[in-house]
């Protein structure tokens, strides 16, 4: 016999099953329909265009045909269902019982913690890389956004049974690291001493970037020196050279780190570009042999354009493998560390996609597994008024500094709360990371993003703090009910409403699977934010803690079947659920 959760969870699957047992009774065989939630509650929980599209197909009227499919439907269809209506040229429309609704709350309160899991994904191991900083330069808001994607992403096919691997790739060598340690030679007499502070020992570094960079730009004697220091640093020969790089790589090796813990990150493996550079030279040079590479003026190339693609350089005419050749040999090694992982994906800047194609081609002709195997998620970027931000001229904001700037605005709409101080602090840092996280996360991925501020604080309307807000004022309502001594009750009161919260409660494991299906995190920031809207009017409407009131038990139920739905979305984004605000 079906179980309650059972129920509540395939409700969908069973009315499109019967839906086409409908068609099938009227001899309508392989019609393609949709059953979708409508966009206002006043429509019912689900429609289906079935009418339409099988109209189409045997060229009756779509009304008249959307009548017959009701006509089957009507003492064949799921127990879920309370009633069915036709809308409009043929759609049909759904409603759920009270029954149903009341059994939807007893599942998620039995289940708050794990309600939304699903096993889409069961059996299968996935790797996914993301943020991939570069020592010796800032932690930008590219990282951070590539950080927060991966990092929902996830958690989100985590919560579908997959086994996940957290995967980090640092670039720890290359022509960036010998520009910082060419500006750091530059004005060694300034460097950090061993007991300064790592904000000071990081900002240094920042600093000799900016200067190798901009002499590299403007100096042909700077070029040709910081060349020979990427060879020397390559080749680790010179002491004096390999002593800076370890303590620039210490540095910003510990600096990451306090940014991971801050953003509730916490990666599985570390693949630095320096493991996987000789391997990815020597599989290059390899083969060429195999037609795989060709020679081009004394470089190595891939030449995608037999693909449709565009050519790449692997190895240069120096001898020195190029990004291209290090991706190749880290894509190889994550296969021999974990050769059980059944997909690889990688989450970078939307303006890698041309190059992501090059090499999961290059990766296919050599190993099609892997290659079939690895998939690139482009993000977007976010840009401010002064348009996207960039480290090589020193115009760079960190997501340190974004953070903070941020976490301001809250202490500043937090001030006049009796809340003490180091909580003010805790709390202030939570809502700012979720007030960054959500205006990444609020839409598609490869979306570029315009950051606001001021909204992405709001208390009120399409933001993160929005969501913690109306969370810790669940957790008001239920701490005060349990100081008034009021008891929950799953039991429905007599002559019960069902509500748009009850309606919409139900529907937070389908957004998790769909952002599941799709690698797309804005599902769930969408579902929360009319989740939000509508536990908010509904606290407004309703005396929700009243002693002489028989519906209050259950109040409280829904009350904390919202905060179990809420508490699992936002950490789905990564994001905290603080009791207070």
């Amino acid at each position: 016999m079906e179980t309650k959760e059972q129920a509540v969870s395939s409700v969908g699957e069973r009315i499109k099953k019967s839906v086409a047992e409908a068609l099938s009774r009227l001899k309508i065989e392989g019609v393609t329909f949709v059953l979708e939630h409508p966009d206002s509650l006043i429509h019912g929980d689900y429609f289906t265009n079935a009418a339409m599209a099988a109209a189409k197909k045997i060229h009756k009227s779509p009304r008249d045909l959307a009548e017959k499919i009701v006509a089957e439907m009507r003492d064949n269809c799921p127990e879920e269902i309370e009633k069915i209506e036709i809308a409009g040229a043929g759609f049909i429309n759904f409603s759920l019982s009270s029954k149903f609704f009341a059994d939807s709350i007893e599942n998620i309160l039995s289940h708050s913690d794990s309600f939304g899991r699903g096993d889409s994904l069961s059996g299968q191991k996935i790797m996914v890389e993301y943020t991939d900083p570069n020592i010796f330069k800032p932690f930008h808001i590219g990282h951070l956004m590539s950080n927060a994607i991966g990092e929902s992403i996830s958690r989100i096919i985590q919560f579908q049974g997959a086994d996940i691997i957290r995967a980090c790739y640092p670039s720890d060598v290359g022509l960036h690291i010998a520009k910082a340690v060419w500006g750091y030679l530059k004005n060694e007499k300034n460097a950090p001493l061993l007991n300064d502070s790592l904000g000071k020992k990081v900002e240094f570094l920042g600093d000799a970037y900016v200067s190798g960079s901009e002499a590299y730009e403007k100096s042909e004697q700077s070029k040709k020196e910081i060349d020979s220091l990427n060879e020397k640093i390559f080749e680790k020969g010179d002491e004096k050279i390999n002593s800076i790089y370890d303590n620039g790589k210490k540095w910003s090796t510990e600096h990451f780190e306090e940014i991971y813990e801050c953003l509730g990150t916490k990666f599985d493996v570390f693949i630095y570009e320096s493991e996987v550079a000789e391997k990815g030279k020597r599989i290059t040079n390899e083969l060429v042999e195999k037609s795989v590479f060709e020679k081009s003026e004394g470089a190595i190339i891939f030449n995608g354009e037999k693909f449709g693609l565009h050519k790449r350089v692997f190895v240069t005419s120096r001898g020195l493998p190029t990004y291209e050749a290090k991706e190749l040999g880290l894509n190889l090694k994550k296969f021999e560390m974990f050769p059980d992982i059944t997909s690889s994906m990688i989450i970078t800047g939307n303006e890698q996609n041309d190059y992501f194609k090059v090499l999961i081609k290059a990766l296919s002709l050599i190993n099609e597994k892997i290659g079939n195997s690895t998939r690139h998620i482009g993000h977007g970027m976010m840009r401010f008024a002064s348009g996207k931000m960039s480290s090589r001229t020193g115009n760079v904001i960190t997501a340190e500094k974004l953070i903070s700037e941020i976490q301001k605005l809250v202490m500043q709409k937090i001030e006049g709360r009796k809340i003490p101080v180091e909580k003010k602090k805790a709390i202030s840092q939570s809502v700012a990371v979720g007030a960054i996280k959500y205006s990444i996360l609020r839409q598609s991925t490869g979306s570029d993003i315009c950051f606001d501020q001021s909204k992405s604080v709001s208390f009120e309307g399409d933001s993160g703090p929005y969501l913690q807000y109306s969370y810790a004022r669940a957790d008001s309502v239920m701490r005060n009910a349990e100081a008034r001594k009021i008891s929950l009750s799953t039991k429905v009161p007599a002559g019960w409403r069902v509500t748009d919260l009850e309606k919409t409660l139900y529907r937070f494991p389908e957004e998790v699977l769909r952002a599941s299906a799709e690698n797309e995190p804005h599902h769930v920031t969408t579902y929360l934010i009319d989740l939000a809207g509508i536990f908010n009017g509904w606290y407004a409407r309703e005396k929700i803690i009243d002693a002489d009131d028989g519906n209050a038990g259950y109040r409280l139920a829904l009350a904390k079947s919202f905060m179990a739905v809420m508490k699992n979305g936002l950490f789905l984004l990564g994001i905290q659920s603080p009791t207070e605000m």
